[in-house]
């Protein structure tokens, strides 16, 4: 590994147990500290399980991956501690406040209860949240449900946050404020982001990095405007489909 990677992947490959088919298959890429990293793949190119190993929720069928200087398969416990996570899902409990869920999800991560309720009052206002903060989440719409998914996920100033499509079903504006906001957080806490959107154009300003996969394998790797300089095509979506194709995925 790398001394400056903060994600170090070594021949990586995943095959479960009901398939003939890898899922992943020999991926190995180092992402330096602080770097905004993207996945992008159209739908079963291999990104969801990609997420789920560095999640810890699945191991890998071979190879090794070393997080915030942990090794995945002998120290997820010390990987998990410094590791935000926001899925794609939203992963919060309806008849709870936005506040409630966000102090629940503090607690968890054994955030300092003297700073706690204060860091998610001002997480809360600074995204807009002040009159309906102890309003269930159930009466909150999309956008907003995915406001409090994002402020869970770095409410303990994680070294790492796994971002999978962070902005679905966010209009414009809001998307605005959030890519803006996980600016911030890159650049003044030297956060690594790993990030996975089917916004390419999004991904393309936002990613000083990213991995092309499909069917399991890395197709690119390298900075948006290096791939799309030697491709000579004129943006990342139009290199995004010379390599994937445009038949239209499940």
């Amino acid at each position: 590994m790398n001394p400056s990677s903060s994600v170090s992947v070594q021949h990586l490959s995943k095959k479960y147990r009901d398939s003939d088919a890898y899922a992943l298959k020999d991926f190995s890429l180092e992402i330096s500290e602080g770097e905004i990293f993207g996945v992008l793949g159209p739908n079963g190119a291999g990104k969801t399980t990609f997420f789920s190993i560095l999640c810890g929720l699945f191991l890998p069928s071979e190879g090794e991956v070393n997080m915030a200087g942990y090794q995945l398969s002998t120290e997820l416990d010390e990987i998990k501690k410094n590791i935000g996570v926001v899925p794609q899902d939203i992963a919060l409990y309806p008849t709870l406040s936005g506040r409630d869920n966000l102090i629940y999800i503090g607690r968890m991560y054994r955030v300092n209860e003297k700073l706690l309720k204060a860091k998610v009052d001002e997480l809360l206002t600074f995204f807009g949240f002040d009159k309906n903060r102890n309003q269930p989440v159930k009466s909150y719409s999309g956008g907003m449900k995915r406001k409090i998914n994002l402020m869970g996920g770095i409410l303990h100033d994680p070294k790492i946050l796994l971002l999978d499509e962070p902005t679905v079903g966010m209009d414009v504006q809001t998307r605005n404020m959030l890519m803006t906001y996980l600016k911030f957080l890159n650049k003044e806490k030297n956060m690594t982001i790993i990030y996975t959107s089917h916004y390419l154009e999004q991904a393309e300003q936002f990613c000083d990095r990213i991995a092309i996969i499909d069917g399991g394998k890395m197709l690119k790797l390298g900075s948006p405007k290096a791939l799309i300089a030697e491709s000579k095509l004129e943006n990342l979506e139009a290199l995004f489909l010379s390599l994937t194709g445009k038949q239209i995925r499940d």
